[in-house]
Parts: C-alpha cells; sequence; structure tokens
C-alpha cells in the first residue's frame, strides 16, 4: 500500500491516546503554544471512562464525585475549545526517529482517508494499560461462552447493555472486578463468589466495602479457580484454597455458574515502544522517567496508566498534564539548553517501586513521588538519601501493598547536586 503524499501531517507535539491521561496532555501542550494532535483508535475519546458509569471520579482533581463519562466531559469540553486535530478511529502502525536527536519522529497513521505520514517533534505516549486474560493465568479446562475480563463484562452491561450471565464467579480483587461484583447484583446477576489467590485483596478497601460487603458478596482469600467445566458454555468451576501456591485438596469444590469474570491484572501499553527501546522499569512494565515525564529516549514523553497502572484517574490526568507541558516546552527548546544531571532513584526496602526513576537536576519545586510497598504493614518508615546522605524521613500508617502512595518531595534539598544516586527505602516498623 502507498502512502498517501498528500497526508504529510507536522505537528509539535503528538499525543498518541484519547483517555485520560492524552486529553490532559493534549490541554497542557497547547496551553504552551505548542501545534498538537491526539491520536485515538476508538470512535470517542474518553477512554475506559466511557463504560464507567459508577462514581468516585475527580475528588482530587474536581472536588467532586464524578462518574466516568462526566470526567471524560469535562475534559473533552475543555479539549474542544483548543486549536487540537483529534483524530480518532486512526490507529498508529509505526514509529521511526526522524533525523538527528532533535528533529522529532516519523509515525504511520491509518484511518478512513488511507495511511498517512506524521511528523512530530515530539511524542506524548498515553496508551493506558490492557487487562489479563485467561490465557495468561493458567486456568485448565476448555475455552467456552462466558468467560470475560471485567471490562469486557462492564463494556457489555455499560454500553451495550446485555448481561454476560446469570450465576458468576469472579476470579481476582481488583477494582474492576470488585466493581462489577456490585453492577452484576444490580442488573439482576447472583454472584456466587469472589476468589483472590493472595492474603487479602488487591482493589481499595472502599470498592471492598461498598461492591462486596454492601450486598453480602462472599470473598474467599488465599483461594483461586482451578479448572474451567464446560465445553460451549460455561456449566461451573473448580476452586480450592492454596497454600505456597498448591491447592489444599480436601478444600477443592465446584461452583456451578453460567460465567467466569477475570479481574487479574494490568499491564501498560507500550509495545508500540519497541522500535524507539527506550529504558523499561521491569516492576513498573512502563518506562523509565524523569519528573517531566520523559523517557530516555529524547522528546518521548510516558503518562497515565501507560507509565505504571494508577489507583486513582485525577493521578492520571495529572501526569497527563506534566508530560504535555514539557513536550511543549521541549518541542519549541524551552526545556533548558545545559541539561544538567540526572539523579537516578532505587526502591528499597518494603518497596516495589519508586516513581519517578530519574530526576533531572538542577531543578526547583517539589515532585510528587509515587510508590506501592510490596507487602501490607501497620507502619513504615520512609528514608529518602542521596549520596549516603537523609533527606528525607517520614512515617506512614496502614501501608497496603494494593494501594499506590504519594508523597512530595522538595527539590531545593538538591541544592549544589548535579545528580548522583537517590535510595528510597521503606523500613517495616511496629504498631
Amino acid at each position: 500500500m502507498q502512502l498517501n503524499q498528500e497526508k504529510q501531517l507536522q505537528y509539535d507535539v503528538t499525543v498518541v491516546g484519547g483517555g485520560p491521561a492524552g486529553m490532559a496532555a493534549a490541554i497542557a501542550a497547547s496551553d504552551e503554544g505548542a501545534r498538537v494532535c491526539l491520536l485515538e483508535r476508538e470512535e470517542k475519546i474518553g477512554g475506559i471512562l466511557k463504560q464507567c458509569i459508577h462514581d468516585g471520579f475527580g475528588v482530587l482533581r474536581f472536588s467532586e464525585q464524578l462518574t466516568g463519562p462526566e470526567y471524560a466531559w469535562r475534559y473533552a469540553q475543555e479539549l474542544g475549545r483548543r486549536p487540537v486535530d483529534v483524530l480518532t478511529r486512526t490507529f498508529l502502525t509505526s514509529i521511526e526517529k526522524n533525523g538527528s536527536s532533535r528533529d522529532g519522529y516519523l509515525l504511520k497513521i491509518v484511518n478512513s482517508q488511507g495511511l498517512s505520514r506524521l511528523e512530530t517533534r515530539t511524542l506524548v505516549m498515553a496508551m493506558g494499560c490492557r487487562e489479563r486474560t485467561d490465557r495468561q493465568v493458567f486456568i485448565h479446562g476448555e475455552r467456552p461462552a462466558g468467560i470475560f475480563t471485567a471490562g469486557q463484562a462492564q463494556d457489555l452491561i455499560n454500553l451495550k447493555g446485555y448481561l454476560p450471565g446469570k450465576r458468576c464467579v469472579i476470579l481476582g480483587s481488583g477494582d474492576i472486578g470488585l466493581i462489577m461484583a456490585q453492577r452484576l447484583t444490580l442488573e439482576g446477576a447472583s454472584v456466587e463468589g469472589l476468589y483472590e489467590i493472595g492474603s487479602e485483596p488487591s482493589g481499595l478497601n472502599r470498592n471492598v466495602s461498598q461492591c462486596l460487603e454492601d450486598y453480602g458478596i462472599p470473598l474467599h482469600l488465599n483461594s483461586t479457580v482451578l479448572e474451567v467445566q464446560g465445553r460451549k458454555r460455561v456449566e461451573a468451576v473448580t476452586v480450592a484454597r492454596m497454600e505456597r501456591g498448591i491447592p489444599v485438596q480436601d478444600t477443592v469444590r465446584t461452583v456451578p455458574c453460567d460465567s467466569l469474570i477475570l479481574s487479574v491484572g494490568l499491564i501498560p501499553e507500550n509495545e508500540m515502544l519497541q522500535s524507539l527501546a527506550p529504558q523499561m522499569d521491569e516492576r513498573t512494565r512502563g518506562p523509565r522517567v524523569n519528573q517531566y515525564m520523559e523517557t530516555s529516549c529524547p522528546g518521548v514523553f510516558s503518562c497515565g496508566n501507560a507509565l505504571h497502572v494508577n489507583d486513582l484517574v485525577d493521578y492520571v490526568s495529572q501526569s497527563g498534564e506534566t508530560a504535555g507541558r514539557a513536550a511543549a516546552l521541549y518541542a519549541s527548546n524551552r526545556s533548558g539548553g545545559d541539561r544538567g544531571g540526572e539523579a537516578e532513584l532505587t526502591a528499597a526496602g518494603n518497596l516495589s517501586y519508586v516513581l519517578p526513576q530519574k530526576l533531572r537536576l538542577p531543578a526547583e519545586g517539589a515532585v510528587p513521588l509515587f510508590f506501592r510497598v510490596n507487602k501490607s504493614a501497620p507502619r513504615g518508615k520512609l528514608t529518602v538519601t542521596h549520596e549516603g546522605t537523609v533527606i528525607l524521613e517520614k512515617t506512614f500508617r496502614w501501608l497496603k501493598a494494593a494501594e499506590m502512595e504519594r508523597l512530595d518531595l522538595d527539590l531545593s534539598v538538591f541544592s549544589g547536586s548535579n545528580g548522583g544516586s537517590v535510595a528510597v527505602r521503606m523500613s517495616e516498623e511496629g504498631s
């Protein structure tokens, strides 16, 4: 297929993904005077928020409890007031470096107008994340009708008006799974139980309370689904309690059901970045970034759930704003000629990861540090050291492995420094 040579588009900032992070990035970049393009593969912008009709969004951002569509609508309205080219039903097929380090990137896109070239000085990658499927959790048995991810079930009910099943079992206790337990119950389905292989729920406490306890839906911890029964349609699942990864034989039982809903984790979408080979973080499964959301590839920024899976959409939008603004400044050569050095952040102790993974120095202001712990603890002491010198200490209570924590780091503590190593350690303390 030949490229449409008449479609030679040129932009300062191109945002890939029209969810909350992408919309926030496009707005922020436009406000900095950049010529901006937003690429979205779906028919409408808004991302996953379009199907999240429950409330709880925007508490930090708007000081209100909004539904997902309401939150997305507010950003879409703001985006519509700016000269941003929004290309929906458009697929990005490839990314190539375009000349020298600051010449930008060449994108190939396809939509109803055909195949086109797009040249951009900077990229903001805001593709969100995807759900793990039954193939990725090694459930035995056939693959009959009636197996859905929690997001698929949510789409069927909230957008298409179909009930995925009348008697359901949910595997995993992620937030979407918890919310779908409530939603299925409200729509008249029977939720036989929710099975979590871990020793505690992986979703937020408020969702456990509001979606399970308020509706009398049983939660089985240290338990999992071993096998799906049925050939054409799910007829039952085999469940068991687990100890050290092995089923306890006298707990194995069959639960009749017609649907299995999976809420077994999210994976950041970063396949399109492979051609550029940025430095990746094994724990977040997103790129390693500095406080401006810039990856190791010059002029490429990452934000939202493509960077790491967030608990709150408010933080997703915040990272999008940071990335969009930084991309616009980079494109106009206003990000600083002398880039100085970088301090490398490492997570230690009871920390799973810390983000950002790098700090560009010298810099002013404060940087929000996001982190998760490996295991829950009643108390923990966070210690930040720079080149062996303690620069910050803070005690946290009721740390949960399922919940992300945030701490603002004042960059004035690095005054006079141009880099070095920064260790962020969480030490468990007694209650």
